[in-house]
C-alpha cells in the first residue's frame, strides 16, 4: 500500500501543456500522483508563482517543471539538461506566440518555429532520441510541446522528427496518460493566465532579416536567417577575406614549448592478447586519434601515445590456449593490433609495448621512489593455490562467486567482477575454482607489497576537487564513488613470471601486478619516443601540459584514482591528467560481440568488407557512446553514409566543384557579397563555432552535427539561389551566378579542413580536388575565410563517396551475425574458430526408458566437465560456454539424487529437470539468504526466525524438484 500514496501533487489550470508534461514524467518515473485542477486566483494558489505548480511529500514546492524533471531523473546527463533548458526558453515561446489568437500572436515567432523544427529533426537524423539511444526526460518535455494543437500536422520534410513522434506517442505510458487527459483538450492559449508576470508572451523571439527559408509545417514559409542578428552579419562580411595563415610544420620530435598550448594526449592500452572490435576501437584509440587530428588542426602542441599492455595473467591465459610463449604471443598479437590500427588511420606518434625495456626502468624506477617516500607496506596474504596445477592462482586464473551484497555474479575474476563492476580479493570469492584446470583451489599465505591508498587519499581527494570538471560526468561518477566507499590499500606484487620483477630483496621471484605496472606504459613509451620525455612527464614549472586520456568506462577506476595515487606518491610532479574522456559501451546490432561466435565486426574483418576505412571512422564516430550506450547497426551505417555523406556533404561539395569546372573553367569566379550570402556565411559561423566548442570537448558526435549542418546550408542555398538559371540570363546574374559558385567553392574547402580529424584520406582527396593545403583552424575567430581568392584554379572534382546498396549491407549483416546450428537454432562457433569443443556429454533423455545409472551419470558429468573447461580455455564469451555450464550443473544434480535414493527410485527419478524453475528457484533462494544475513546481523530473532522458515521452504521446494537430498547442501565459504 505504500507504493500508492502520492509522492507529489501537481497543481495546473485545465489544458496547461506543462501540467501534461509533469503527468508524462511521474507516469514515466513510475511515481504516484494526484492532479488538482485549479485556477491562479484560487485560495489554495495564493503562494503560486505560476501554473503547473509541483508540490513534494515534504512540503517542497517546485515551480519550474525542468527542476521536477531533474527530481524525477537525476542522472540522465548535462545533455539532457541543455535540451530541457532549450525546449523552454525557445521552443516553448515560439510555439505560445505562434498559437496565439488574434492580436497576441506574433507572426515572427513562425519562422522561428520552422528553424527549431529543423534542428529537432536534424539532431534525430543523428539518434533515435534526442540524447542518444535511450529515451530521456528531453524527448518527454519536447513531444509534450509539439503534441496539443497538432503543430506537427501536415509538416514536410522533417521525416525524423515525426517518425520519433508516432515512436514517443505510442509508448504506453504516454496512453496511460492521454486515456486521462486527451490532446484535443491542451492548448497554449492555457497559459496565458497560469503565470502572474505575462509567462511566455513576453519572451522575445529574435528575428533580424525576412530571407525566405525551406517549408516545414503546414503551409507556412520560415527564413534560415531567423535568428540571425546584426553583429553576425558584420563579423560575417568582415571575416570573409582572405587571411594568411602560416603552415605549421610539425617538428620531428614534438615536445612542450613555454607559451604554448602543450596537449599530451594518450589512449587506454589495449590488452595485446586479443583482436579489438568496433567497440575497443572507438573507445579508446580512433577517439583519441581524431581529437589529436583537431588539436595538431586548431594549431596546438600535441603528442599522442599509445601501444599494447602485455604483462598480466590475461596474456599468460592466451599463450596457454595457443600453446605458446607469452612472449610468442605479444610479438604475434602487437603486429596485428599495429596493422589493424594502421589500416584505420590511426596517427599515434608512437605506438609502443609495455614489455619494452623502458617500460622496466620506468616502473622500477617509481616503485622505488613510491618504496622510499614510505607508501609501499608487507603484508603476508592468503593467496589461491592450485595444487593440481602446483602453483599460486593470480586473480585472473581464479574464477567464482561475486561476494558483493546483492551481485552474486557466478563467474566474476579475482581481481574484478564484470556484472557489478566492483574489484574483488580472490580469496573473497565464492566457491572459487582454477580457471585452468577447475579445480578447487587452496589457501596459502605468501608475502606481497601494498600499495598505501588510505595514506594518499587525502593528496588524491584535493588532486581531483581542481582536475575532475575537465573529465566526463562518468568518470566523475565512478571516481567519486570509490572515494565515497573508502580506498583500500592494493597489492602490488604476484608470484608469476610473466611481468616486471620487483627490485626490492626478498621479493626477486614476484613481479609487479598489471595495475600498477601498465600506465607507466605511458611515460615509457614517450621515453621510448624521446630522450627528453620528461618534458611531458615532469614538466618545468614554466610550461603548462594538459593531458587527456581516452578510455572506456571499465578502465576509469585505474586512470581517477590507482595511477594518479601512485604519481603523487612519488612525489616528482608528474603530469596529471586533466581531461579523462570516457566513453560508454558499443553494443553490435542487439547484442554483443563476440569473436568465438562470429558475431560483429573486429578490426580485421573491416578491412575484408571493402568499406573504405574512412567510412568506418565517419561512422563509429557518429555513433560513439558518449552519454550512454549505443550500438553498431549494418543499416544505420548504410543510412548515414547514403543520406550525411553522400546525399548531403558529397552532394554539395561535388556540385559545387562540376559546376565551377565547367562554367568557369576551374577558376573561382570574382565574388560581390548580397545580404543572401551574409546570412549564409553567419549560420555556416554558428556553426563553425559550434564544432569549434565540441571538438575542444571531444564531443565527436557533436562535431560532425555541425559538420553536416554547413553542407546542408550549402545545398539549401544553391537549390534557393539555382545559378545554373542565372547563367542563362543578363550579365548581372552572370555575376551573381559567380558569386554563388565562388561562395560554395570556399565552403567546400572549409568543410575539408573540417572533416580532416574524421576523414583523413578523404579530406586530403578534397583538397586535391581544390588544388589547395590544408588550412589551421582559429579557436579563436571561428569564422569562414576566403580559402580559395578569386583566380584560384581548382584540380578535377571527382564524387568523393558511394553508395552502400541494400543488398551488399545484407550480405554483410548476415557474414557478421554469426553462424546458425539449424539442427536446434543455437548459434555455434564458426568454422574458422578454435573447434576445441569437441567433447558430447550424453543427455539424459537419451538414455533406455529416460533414466541413467550412477556410472552413467558420473561418466556424462566427466564429459560434459571437459567440454567446458575447453570452452573457457578457448574464450572468455560467456554466451559460449554458458549454456554448457547449464547443462553440466543440470547433470551434477542429477547424479546427487541418484547417489542418494536407493536402487528403484532411481529408475523412477525425473530424466529431465525444469532447469528454468530450478534457476529461479536458486535465485530467490539466495535473495532470501541474504535477506536473513542481514536480520540475524541485526540480532532479533523475532524478526529473522520467520524468514528462516520462509528459506527453508525455499530450500525443500528446490530439492523437490532436482531430486537433491534437502540438508545436504554445500556451506557457503
Amino acid at each position: 500500500m505504500l507504493d500508492k500514496i502520492p509522492n507529489m501533487k501537481i497543481y495546473t489550470n485545465e489544458g496547461n501543456p506543462f501540467g501534461f508534461k509533469l503527468q508524462l514524467l511521474a507516469k514515466f518515473a513510475n511515481k504516484p500522483v494526484e492532479v488538482f485542477k485549479v485556477a491562479l486566483n484560487d485560495p489554495i494558489c495564493k503562494d503560486f508563482l505560476v501554473l503547473p505548480t509541483v508540490e513534494l511529500k515534504n512540503g517542497l514546492k517546485l515551480f519550474s517543471t525542468d527542476a521536477v524533471a531533474k527530481y524525477l531523473f537525476p542522472d540522465e546527463g548535462a545533455l539532457r539538461d541543455e535540451w530541457l533548458e532549450w525546449s523552454t526558453v525557445n521552443l516553448a515561446p515560439a510555439l505560445a506566440q505562434h498559437l496565439a489568437s488574434g492580436h497576441r500572436a506574433n507572426p515572427d515567432a513562425l519562422p522561428v518555429l520552422n528553424l527549431l523544427v529543423r534542428k529537432l529533426d536534424d539532431r534525430l537524423a543523428e539518434s533515435p532520441f534526442l540524447t542518444g539511444d535511450k529515451l530521456t526526460a528531453a524527448d518527454i518535455a519536447v513531444w509534450s510541446l509539439l503534441a496539443p494543437d497538432g503543430t506537427l500536422k501536415g509538416a514536410q520534410n522533417i521525416e525524423y522528427l515525426k517518425a520519433w513522434y508516432r515512436k514517443v506517442t505510442a509508448l504506453p505510458e504516454v496512453q496511460a496518460v492521454l486515456a486521462e487527459t486527451p490532446l484535443a483538450g491542451l492548448t497554449f492559449t492555457s497559459l496565458l493566465n497560469s503565470n502572474r508576470y505575462g509567462g511566455l508572451s513576453l519572451v522575445p523571439v529574435h528575428v533580424h532579416s525576412v530571407s525566405e527559408s525551406e517549408k516545414l509545417l503546414a503551409e507556412t514559409a520560415g527564413s534560415l536567417s531567423d535568428t540571425v542578428t546584426e553583429d553576425e552579419l558584420n563579423n560575417a562580411r568582415n571575416s570573409f577575406v582572405q587571411v594568411s595563415v602560416p603552415q605549421r610544420i610539425e617538428p620531428r620530435t614534438v615536445l612542450p614549448k613555454v607559451g604554448e598550448r602543450n596537449v599530451l594526449i594518450t589512449s587506454a592500452l589495449p590488452y595485446v592478447n586479443n583482436v579489438p572490435h568496433l567497440g575497443n576501437i572507438i573507445g579508446c584509440v580512433l577517439s583519441a586519434d581524431i581529437f589529436a587530428r583537431y588539436s595538431r588542426a586548431a594549431g596546438y602542441n600535441t603528442l599522442f601515445i599509445c601501444g599494447t599492455d602485455e604483462y598480466g595473467t590475461a596474456t599468460e591465459n592466451k599463450a596457454l590456449a595457443e600453446n605458446l610463449t607469452p612472449k610468442q604471443i605479444c610479438d604475434k598479437y602487437f603486429d596485428l593490433h599495429n596493422s589493424i590500427y594502421r589500416w584505420f588511420g590511426i596517427g599515434f606518434d608512437f605506438f609502443g609495448r609495455t614489455s619494452s625495456s623502458q617500460q622496466t626502468e620506468i616502473v622500477q624506477e617509481a616503485f622505488n621512489d613510491v618504496y622510499k617516500n614510505g607508501y609501499i607496506f608487507t603484508e603476508s596474504v592468503e593467496q589461491l593455490m592450485c595444487v593440481k596445477c602446483d602453483r599460486f592462482l593470480a586473480d585472473r586464473f581464479v574464477e567464482g562467486t561475486c561476494p558483493h551484497l546483492g551481485c552474486g555474479y557466478e563467474d566474476a575474476r579475482g581481481d574484478q567482477c564484470d556484472k557489478c563492476g566492483k574489484l574483488v580479493n580472490a580469496t573473497e570469492l565464492i566457491r572459487p575454482r582454477c580457471k585452468t584446470c577447475s579445480s578447487a583451489p587452496v589457501v596459502r599465505s605468501t608475502e606481497q607489497l601494498f600499495l598505501d591508498l588510505p595514506k594518499i587519499e587525502p593528496q588524491l581527494r584535493a588532486w581531483m576537487e581542481s582536475s575532475e570538471m575537465g573529465w566526463t560526468n562518468n568518470a566523475r561518477v565512478i571516481a567519486r564513488s570509490w572515494l565515497r566507499e573508502g580506498l583500500k590499500a592494493r597489492c602490488i606484487t604476484r608470484d608469476l613470471k610473466w611481468g616486471i620483477p620487483v627490485p626490492l630483496a626478498g621479493f626477486e621471484n614476484k613481479v609487479f601486478y598489471v595495475w600498477f605496472d601498465a600506465p607507466y606504459g605511458y611515460i615509457s613509451m614517450t621515453k621510448h619516443y624521446t630522450s627528453e620525455y620528461k618534458q611531458w612527464w615532469i614538466p618545468a614549472k614554466d610550461v603548462k601540459v594538459e593531458l587527456f586520456q581516452f578510455m572506456a568506462k571499465d578502465n576509469v577506476p585505474f586512470h581517477s584514482v590507482v595511477f594518479p595515487s601512485s604519481l603523487l606518491a612519488t612525489n616528482k610532479g608528474h603530469t596529471m591528467v586533466t581531461n579523462i574522456m570516457a566513453t560508454e559501451y558499443l553494443n553490435y546490432e542487439d547484442g554483443k560481440f563476440s569473436k568465438s561466435r562470429g558475431i560483429g565486426v573486429f578490426g580485421n574483418d573491416a578491412q575484408e568488407t571493402g568499406i573504405p576505412a574512412d567510412i568506418w571512422r565517419f561512422y563509429l564516430a557518429s555513433a560513439r557512446p558518449e552519454g550512454q550506450d549505443s550500438s553498431f547497426s549494418w543499416n544505420d551505417l548504410a543510412a548515414r553514409n547514403n543520406s550525411d555523406l553522400l546525399n548531403n556533404l558529397g552532394n554539395f561539395v561535388n556540385r559545387a566543384l562540376v559546376f565551377c569546372e565547367k562554367n568557369f573553367n576551374s577558376i573561382v569566379p570574382t565574388m560581390t557579397l548580397t545580404k543572401d550570402e551574409l546570412v549564409l556565411l553567419a549560420l555556416i559561423n554558428r556553426e563553425v563555432r559550434g564544432y569549434i566548442n565540441s571538438l575542444e570537448k571531444a564531443k565527436l558526435r557533436d562535431g560532425i552535427r555541425h559538420m553536416l549542418s554547413i553542407s546542408r546550408h550549402g545545398n539549401g542555398y544553391m537549390q534557393a539561389q539555382q545559378p545554373w538559371v542565372l547563367l542563362k540570363g543578363t550579365e548581372e546574374q552572370k555575376a551573381r551566378a559567380a558569386t554563388i559558385i565562388g561562395v560554395c567553392a570556399n565552403i567546400a574547402a572549409l568543410l575539408a579542413d573540417l572533416m580532416l580529424p574524421y576523414m583523413p584520406t578523404i579530406a586530403r582527396t578534397l583538397f586535391a580536388q581544390l588544388n589547395t593545403k590544408q588550412t589551421q583552424l582559429n579557436p579563436d575567430k571561428p569564422f569562414i575565410n576566403i580559402f580559395l581568392p578569386t583566380g584560384h584554379k581548382i584540380g578535377k572534382p571527382a564524387p568523393l563517396f558511394t553508395k552502400l546498396e541494400q543488398s551488399f549491407i545484407d550480405e554483410l549483416k548476415k557474414k557478421f551475425g554469426g553462424v546458425q546450428d539449424q539442427s536446434n537454432g543455437n548459434k555455434v562457433t564458426p568454422a574458422n574458430a578454435p573447434q576445441t569443443n569437441t567433447i558430447t556429454a550424453k543427455p539424459a533423455a537419451s538414455l533406455p526408458n529416460g533414466t541413467q545409472t550412477v556410472a552413467q551419470l558420473e561418466e556424462a558429468v566427466r564429459l560434459q566437465g571437459e567440454k567446458v573447461r575447453q570452452l573457457k580455455a578457448s574464450t572468455k564469451d560467456k554466451a559460449v560456454w554458458q549454456p554448457e555450464v547449464n547443462v553440466l550443473l543440470d547433470l551434477k544434480k542429477q547424479l546427487t539424487a541418484a547417489q542418494a535414493a536407493p536402487p528403484a527410485a532411481v529408475a523412477s527419478a525425473p530424466a529431465v529437470v525444469d532447469n528454468a524453475k530450478a534457476k529461479e528457484l536458486e535465485e530467490r533462494i539466495t535473495q532470501q539468504g541474504e535477506k536473513v544475513r542481514q536480520l540475524k546481523a541485526a540480532g532479533d530473532a523475532s524478526v529473522w526466525k520467520p524468514e528462516v522458515e520462509v528459506l527453508l521452504k525455499l530450500k525443500g521446494e528446490l530439492a523437490t524438484l532436482t531430486g537433491a537430498p534437502q540438508g545436504k547442501n554445500k556451506k557457503k565459504k
